[in-house]
């Protein structure tokens, strides 16, 4: 399912690629013109966030899709495969999708000098946090639904809720406490908060990490239990 989904689309469709990266790069160009500079460094680490976040919950069209339209899903419950392998499968297929991404970013971040060897591990481990919450979201979304014509609406809808109106492309410090912690029901908040921490842009948030890695959790599990794995 990762050379599948992953890998594949990357060679079969580029443009798929490039509309995935149009948001986390737009926001890159606007909030460089439009801060002249000041915020560079929050679009950059932002659109680590965003890229991995919209990729991973896009996941939710085709995880509806395989289980609603060509009854994938109920095959693999005839198999070896278990739901988690299931999960993992799709996870590692839009970590595959979002590579071109990532080092285009990375590339960035060298130009801005922006890693050090420490940072560039932690900002891994954000991502692959956001990753597993992200796509355990998608696979919430997906076994609520019902019908394949609603959930590419809603997963849109929840993109720019969980991707944009967090504080991933500016400082966390321009919200009050309450908007932030409203806003932690996505993980990208928590993440973008932690790497802003880490990368020495605002002060390190202690108990958005802790709820970073319980929401990590959290959302795992959820989405395991939503998976409709009918022989379970």
């Amino acid at each position: 399912m990762g050379i599948y989904y992953g890998l594949y689309t990357i060679t079969r469709g580029f443009s798929y690629v490039i509309a995935s990266m149009s948001l986390p790069l737009t926001m890159l160009f606007l909030i460089g013109i439009i801060s002249r500079g000041y915020l560079l460094k929050f679009a950059v680490i932002g659109g680590f966030i965003s890229l991995i976040s919209t990729n991973a919950l896009s996941s939710a069209g085709d995880a509806s899709f395989l289980r609603l339209e060509l009854k994938f899903q109920d095959l693999l419950v005839t198999t070896r495969i278990t739901r988690i392998d299931y999960m993992l499968g799709l996870m590692l297929s839009y970590l595959f999708f979002s590579l071109p991404g990532i080092a285009v970013y990375a590339a960035i971040g060298v130009i801005l000098n922006l890693f050090t060897a420490f940072r560039a591990f932690a900002l891994f481990l954000i991502m692959l946090s956001l990753l597993i919450s992200e796509t355990s979201l998608a696979f919430i979304i997906a076994g609520i639904m019902k019908h394949i014509r609603n959930v590419w609406g809603i997963v849109s809808i929840l993109s720019i809720i969980f991707s944009v109106i967090p504080p991933i492309f500016y400082p966390y410090t321009y919200l009050p406490k309450y908007a932030l912690y409203a806003l932690s029901i996505s993980p990208a908040t928590p993440g973008a908060v932690v790497a802003q921490g880490i990368f020495g842009m605002q002060p390190l948030n202690y108990v958005m990490l802790i709820l970073l890695i319980a929401e990590t959790g959290f959302y795992f599990v959820l989405g395991m239990n939503f998976i409709k794995w009918r022989e379970s």
